[in-house]
């Protein structure tokens, strides 16, 4: 591979906190020699490739937590290839991809199969997430220390929330021993048994609601167990603003907890539902408009540390059902930078915050060599026009599922090239490689 050299581009990097007009320079080894406005001082590398990126904004690759693939056990929906296909088209270079899969990812040698299959296939950074418990089953803990040894980078029970108190304070004082991040999603089976967000619209629709309770109360109970046993706590999908105000209190308490929210919390609402539209069946639901901008302002300040596209491919067999019969879930990788630039343009939310929440701040979180753009690191980069206007179309969507709520939504800003290691996965308008 030779060298590539990224001229006149806005770069914008969290991890050093600048935003300045420049030059990238990639080496043949796939690693940035020099980032910044003073980049050509050292002169452009001999044979390298030249591209004037006027009008671009360069940033580190993009990070995505939450990503469910259907390898093994269910590739029709989606494989490790076409899900890292899909992250490339989106601007995501690397993703943690979640345990809940058939079998489930509960040994090394599932672990392994992950990463292996990985590198003969993806073309985007793919790491495992193991599960928290034998099987998902929420009754017996995994063995950690193995796992992480064979790669996990985190643990979870995916879908499922963890209702034995007992047994979590267990997994996370057996976690703290090995550094390891518990991330958990949020929904008291009891309070959650319903379909879409209660309140006034759910009575007009006649579909049964999930109160904000059956959030916030696992979460002060996991925030509660994580101080007490100083485990490292992620809370995966947070959704309401009274959420914001536990991690807040439990942060003030000494506790190590850090959330994230699915860009669909920050885009849609419980209206978008409209007559039954099942894409926007999701866990947790769609929330209010209220809740949605309490949310952003939540990201805004700091207070919520990562935006995740909680890609989730369903198929037909199971969306194209009556509301309350259909399965959560929607696709996000290809669409989560698109809608995050809504808050951009809006002025809800500075740029550099949005490109910290999806790029250096969940690579900081999970230990992933990520998120900069720092000399010497990998060349892990996304170039987003960001004025670039799109459509959504089903036709046009590389993941195996089409499951997206954002189908024939108007976007301005995508990503136009994504290079991993330094090599060109993914471009539109132009040779880029």
């Amino acid at each position: 591979m030779k060298s590539t050299v990224l001229r006149n581009v806005r770069i914008l990097d969290p991890s050093r906190n600048l935003d300045e007009t420049g030059t990238i320079i990639i080496g043949e080894d796939g690693h940035i020699l020099a980032c910044g406005k003073d980049a050509l001082n050292q002169g452009v590398p001999h044979g390298a490739s030249v591209r004037d990126c006027q009008g671009l904004v360069a940033t580190p690759g993009l990070v995505d937590a939450r990503v469910y693939v259907g390898e093994p056990g269910a590739e029709h929906t989606e494989t490790i290839e076409s899900a890292s296909r899909a992250a490339a088209a989106g601007g995501v270079t690397s993703f943690i991809m979640m345990p809940e899969t058939d079998p489930v990812i509960d040994d090394i040698a599932l672990v392994e199969f992950v990463h292996k299959t990985a590198r003969d296939k993806a073309i985007v950074n793919v790491h495992a997430a193991a599960a928290l418990t034998r099987g998902l089953e929420g009754r017996e803990m995994t063995e950690f220390g193995l796992l992480q040894q064979a790669g996990a980078v985190a643990f979870t029970n995916g879908r499922h929330a963890l209702s034995d108190s007992l047994l979590l304070r267990r997994v996370m004082t057996y976690a703290r021993e090995f550094d390891a991040v518990i991330s958990l999603e949020l929904r008291e089976k009891y309070l959650g048994n319903g379909v879409m967000n209660e309140g006034l619209f759910a009575s007009w629709l006649g579909l049964s609601g999930v109160p904000k309770e059956a959030e916030i109360i696992p979460l002060e109970r996991d925030l509660r167990i994580a101080a007490l046993t100083k485990a490292k706590y992620h809370a995966a999908k947070i959704s309401v603003p009274e959420s914001v105000e536990a991690m807040k209190v439990a942060r003030n308490r000494g506790a190590n907890a850090t959330c994230g929210i699915s860009i669909n919390h920050l885009s849609l609402n419980e209206n978008d539902i409209g007559e039954y539209r099942t894409f926007f069946k999701l866990s947790p639901p769609l929330r209010s408009e209220d809740d949605r901008i309490s949310m952003a302002d939540a990201l805004a300040a700091g207070d919520i540390d990562i935006i995740v596209s909680s890609h989730d491919p369903q198929d037909v067999d199971t969306k194209r059902l009556p509301f309350a019969d259909a399965a959560d879930g929607a696709i996000g990788l290809e669409t989560m930078l698109s809608a995050a630039l809504r808050l951009h343009h809006d002025g809800r939310v500075p740029l550099m915050r949005l490109i910290d929440a999806m790029s250096t701040r969940p690579a900081q979180i999970f230990g992933l060599d990520a998120g900069t753009l720092k000399v010497g690191a990998r060349a892990d980069i996304t170039l987003i026009d960001l004025d670039d206007p799109w459509i959504v179309s089903k036709d046009a969507i590389i993941s195996r599922s089409k499951n997206t709520p954002f189908d024939e939504a108007r976007f301005s800003g995508r990503a136009v090239a994504t290079y991993v290691v330094g090599k060109c996965v993914h471009a539109i308008g132009r040779d880029w490689a």
